[in-house]
């Protein structure tokens, strides 16, 4: 193996890939259907996945009716079993198949789980449905009806059997499978909700589910609902065309979900075999199930029926020896959805709660009045369309925002044109303030070495413009009896780039302080694109949009040296959002979030991400994804909670976290960042 590919490959990072077959059909013909299952597992052993699920009486068919009691059908199902057993010896897969199985004289719809030439162990299905078409009471007994906790089968002999059985894998200890059979997981308490409380976290569930009108839609909810109330992935094959159609039709529905996400889908009504497959990131699972500790409990208060389970363990090879990508995509932007229909609901929803919380705070204290400064770039743009909105559904006229521009040292003059074109065109109350002779002053008043013929462009010099920008405001608002609107957003928050106290931190009520940089240019984009608020306002918002991110605190030198852009100091907030996304969200490793990172921004294969915004087409190696991620983790963990420890109320806005302490997010300020950067040392330089 080349030095760095372990890293390249997702099952390095607790992903493992997963497949779903549908193959070719024919009624009452094992052979016929035990090698079609074979063709499917090669298919997806080459593909690298590890699981590979396969539909209900697969090796029979669902719609044998009684032919179910006809001893050459189960013969010929043992014997199509003992084929699909010799063929999984040379794969590293975990393969579930169906087939009826007569023990001690009563029939059993069963899923016998095989790996490698063993059978791992058999499943009854728990609940037989006998109402409407269906009719498997009449040639089935229920699990729960069996007395024997063993079977031997195709020559093996101690096979655990039951519907209580989970089965862990040695090499990966993260993977804990269950299995239930169709009608389990559409009853009110599926056996699969135990076995997440016991540790389960993929299940598999083999199905026949004939179709009829929007029954697809009811499936998708189902098993997208029971991932997300298991916290578990959840794998789930219908039987498709080659069931008998004497008085019903099958479309072939496969489903990979986890946790309540949808990850790939079969073609249904395909005249053809399908094997769908996707990675199922085991650690995001495992991560959920820590944090939220109502699984825990809910556990303990079911440990009466979580202990009867029975853990069988089994050993494979994962396929780790060379560079292995995952087949589903990562967004660049996580907090924005790439699907413009989603992203758009998601942009509607921001607004709307900003707007809701700011409307609740007014009301409570009474306040008519807000008060906020204009910078011309994104965040204050988005802090006063908030406002704006907030004025309308109270019914307050909007001149009861007074907004400031307050140019400094080294504000620009596109900036400040932009500043007075939004504020008049949103039609508040707009004054501009230069704080300039105050801030000079200052610099005296505490003996600062700054002048005009000697600049001393320090920390100093530019917390100085940021405080007196605030302290203005606060003035501000004891004057017009109004509430200070803070303007910072979360990533700001989270890479310590704000003013602590009487600067930029600080504010009444600050409305952003939950949404990240990129999730605000979005809404900010969104409200431009359907003209809200006006013409003239999305004309100046697009401007907005295409001005650099820069504090504007320290002018250009006589030498003609400028300060560093925003971004050339704390790096671009793309991938800075991504990192702030994985760590809060998930707290995955360095390694982890860097992987994850180069999977969605690197160029690996023109065209295949979603452009998010116009022309959006940036690229990051491996080199800089690292680089950017040393200077998050050293920000974010050692060097910036304090000044989250006391910031001002704001409204959580997203799931992806908010870093108020009396929010979701509590962490000592004196902690050290050395864990997460050793770590980080393990991700390469360069790709291989």
């Amino acid at each position: 193996m080349k030095a760095g590919d372990d890293f390249f490959n997702f099952y390095t990072h607790d992903l493992i890939r997963v497949a779903v077959g549908i193959p070719e059909l024919r009624v009452a013909d094992p052979a016929f259907n035990g090698a079609k299952t074979i063709e499917l597992m090669r298919q997806a052993a080459e593909r690298k996945a590890i699981i590979a699920l396969f539909p209900e009486l697969g090796l029979s068919a669902y719609s044998c009716d009684d032919l179910f009691h006809q001893r050459a059908l189960l013969d010929g199902c043992h014997a199509a079993l003992g084929e699909v057993l010799e063929a999984s010896r040379t794969m590293s897969l975990v393969t579930v198949v169906g087939m009826p199985l007569q023990i001690e004289n009563l029939l059993y719809n069963c899923a016998v789980v095989v790996c490698r030439g063993r059978v791992l162990g058999v499943v009854p299905k728990t609940y037989l449905p006998n109402y409407r078409e269906f009719y498997e009471g009449r040639q089935f007994t229920p699990g729960s009806a069996a007395t024997a906790t063993t079977i031997e089968l195709a020559g093996q002999r101690d096979i655990p059997f039951g519907s209580a059985l989970l089965f862990q894998s040695r090499q990966q200890p993260l993977l804990k499978l269950h299995v239930e059979i169709c009608e389990d997981v559409w009853v009110p308490i599926p056996p699969s909700s135990y076995a997440a409380l016991a540790g389960a976290t993929v299940i598999l569930n083999l199905s026949a589910s004939n179709v009829i009108v929007a029954k697809a839609d009811y499936r998708r909810q189902l098993v997208s609902s029971q991932s997300a109330r298991c916290l578990a992935a959840y794998l789930y094959s219908a039987a498709g065309p080659g069931e008998s159609t004497t008085d019903l039709a099958w479309d072939g529905h496969a489903l990979i979900c986890e946790n309540g996400t949808m990850l790939a889908e079969s073609q249904r009504f395909a005249y053809h075999a399908q094997l769908v497959c996707s990675e199922i990131d085991l650690e995001r699972l495992a991560q959920e199930r820590m944090r939220q500790n109502s699984f825990s409990q809910n556990a303990r208060a079911e440990r009466d029926r979580t202990r009867d389970f029975r853990t069988i363990e089994f050993s494979f090879d994962l396929p780790k020896e060379k560079k292995l990508l995952p087949s589903r995509s990562y967004e660049r932007f996580p907090y924005v959805p790439a699907d413009p229909g989603k992203r758009d609901e998601r942009c509607s929803e921001v607004y709307e709660i900003q707007v809701e919380g700011l409307v609740t705070r007014l009301k409570a204290t009474g306040i008519k009045r807000v008060v906020l400064g204009i910078s011309g770039g994104i965040d204050s743009t988005q802090a006063l369309l908030v406002c704006a909105q907030a004025m309308d559904r109270l019914g307050y006229p909007r001149t009861d925002i007074f907004a400031y521009t307050m140019p400094g040292f080294a504000t620009s003059a596109r900036t400040l044109e932009q500043a007075h074109r939004l504020m008049d065109a949103i039609g508040c109350r707009a004054e501009e303030i230069d704080i300039r002779p105050a801030c000079i002053r200052m610099l005296k008043d505490i003996g600062h070495r700054h002048s005009e013929t000697n600049p001393v462009y320090d920390v100093t010099f530019e917390n100085i413009q940021a405080g007196e920008r605030t302290s203005h405001l606060f003035r501000l608002a004891n004057l017009h009896n109004g509430l200070v609107i803070g303007t910072g957003d979360l990533s700001e928050l989270a890479l310590g780039w704000c003013t602590y106290g009487v600067g930029d931190q600080m504010s009444h009520y600050a409305i952003n302080a939950s949404v990240p940089k990129t999730l605000i240019q979005h809404v900010v984009r969104w409200v431009a694109q359907r003209k809200h608020l006006g013409e003239e306002t999305s004309r100046v918002l697009f401007d907005i949009l295409a001005t650099p991110i820069s504090p504007e605190l320290v002018p250009t030198t006589p030498d003609g040296k400028a300060a560093p852009a925003t971004e050339e100091t704390i790096g671009p907030y793309e991938l800075q959002d991504f990192n702030l996304f994985y760590t809060l969200r998930f707290g995955y490793l360095p390694s982890k979030i860097a992987f994850l990172a180069w999977c969605a921004w690197h160029d690996r294969e023109a065209g295949s991400w979603p452009e998010i915004a116009p022309g959006d087409r940036r690229e990051y190696r491996i080199a800089e994804i690292k680089h950017n991620l040393h200077i998050f983790l050293h920000r974010f963990f050692k060097l910036s909670q304090f000044k989250r420890s006391c910031i001002p109320n704001a409204p959580k806005v997203g799931s992806g976290g908010s870093l108020s302490p009396r929010g979701d997010y509590r962490a000592p300020s004196d902690s050290e960042s050395a864990v997460w950067l050793a770590q980080l040392e393990s991700v390469p330089a360069s790709e291989p």
